[in-house]
């Protein structure tokens, strides 16, 4: 059961040579999830050799051009290719209008149904095996964070334990595998909790970027796999962060050693900084998560299920 995660773009406010704006997508099960889908988005799609037509969702963070602007040639290109399943997309309020005066103004050729769903904090996309969470950041416009969770598979089934119990190979065990007790041919009631382990743990990615420093982001974010989180400035410019309302990438790091995250990287970099300069901004966040590393355009990330 794969769960890999692209990184797509790394740049904030402006693209630069080899480094696209802000999005990243997660495969799973072949399935397709875009988080934001900044200008250059779809050349990283192309370089990776993913196919788009298989994007159920994409999920938006806020309503600036960086985070944006790859929309409208991705609702085209979806056009190209038989597309037969609606597109989701979630975001703030004005998403919806953004969507529909540019398919006005551009006399776009669209022929699949595109849902735009606005978002509010809590779950916002829910199936049998995972969750999307939306919560609220503190930028210049309404903005939001995601968290994709896997819900919690059933424990292991020891089939030997079963047998101990004299539980029958065939639909008891199915019973029991999927949580519920079954009662023998001699009236003895086995509880599954007889024969299955705990509840094993999914896997999580996390995506935050365009905020204040919130110390309640790590309550969504925690026990996450991976982390994309904004590091946008170094400390020399704290004061120049809490203007925008961006973090600095030592409070990112806050973020991520308080939400006991198992990976951080660190994107939606200033473009002041050259591909160079990158390396203050991880020495500043590895004083408070050592494991820090930085995001760039390109970088996949498989995450395996702990078992």
């Amino acid at each position: 059961m794969n769960f890999e995660v692209f990184v797509l773009g790394t740049s904030g406010m402006m693209p630069l040579p080899g480094r696209f704006l802000t999005s990243a997508m997660v495969r799973r099960e072949g399935e397709l999830f875009l988080f934001d889908c900044g200008e250059g988005t779809q050349i990283s799609l192309k370089m990776l050799n993913i196919k788009w037509k298989k994007i159920s969702a994409i999920f938006i963070s806020h309503m600036h051009a960086d985070h944006v602007t790859g929309l409208p040639g991705m609702l085209m290109l979806s056009a190209q290719v038989d597309r037969e399943d609606p597109l989701l997309i979630y975001g703030p309020a004005r998403l919806h209008e953004y969507i529909n005066q540019t398919r006005k103004l551009l006399d776009m050729y669209i022929n699949y149904e595109i849902v735009v769903k606005t978002v509010e904090p809590g779950i916002v996309h829910e199936t049998d095996e995972f969750v999307v969470e939306a919560f609220k950041l503190d930028h210049t416009k309404p903005c939001y964070g995601y968290t994709m969770r896997e819900k919690p598979r059933p424990g292991m089934f020891h089939p030997e334990k079963a047998e101990e119990l004299g539980v029958p190979r065939g639909p008891l065990w199915s019973k029991l595998q999927h949580g519920v007790p079954v009662e023998l041919e001699d009236g003895r009631i086995v509880q599954p909790s007889e024969i299955v382990g705990a509840p094993r743990l999914g896997r999580t990615f996390a995506y935050v970027t365009d905020t204040l420093y919130m110390k309640s982001i790590a309550n969504h974010v925690g026990k996450a796999d991976l982390l994309l989180c904004e590091g946008m400035f170094d400390e020399a410019l704290v004061d120049s962060a809490r203007e925008k309302k961006h973090m600095t990438a030592k409070q990112a790091a806050t973020i991520a050693r308080d939400a006991e995250v198992s990976a951080m990287g660190l994107f939606h970099f200033s473009p002041r900084y050259t591909n160079r300069d990158l390396k203050i901004l991880k020495a500043e966040a590895r004083e408070i998560f050592p494991t820090t590393f930085l995001a760039k355009d390109r970088m996949v990330f498989d995450i395996p299920l702990k078992d």
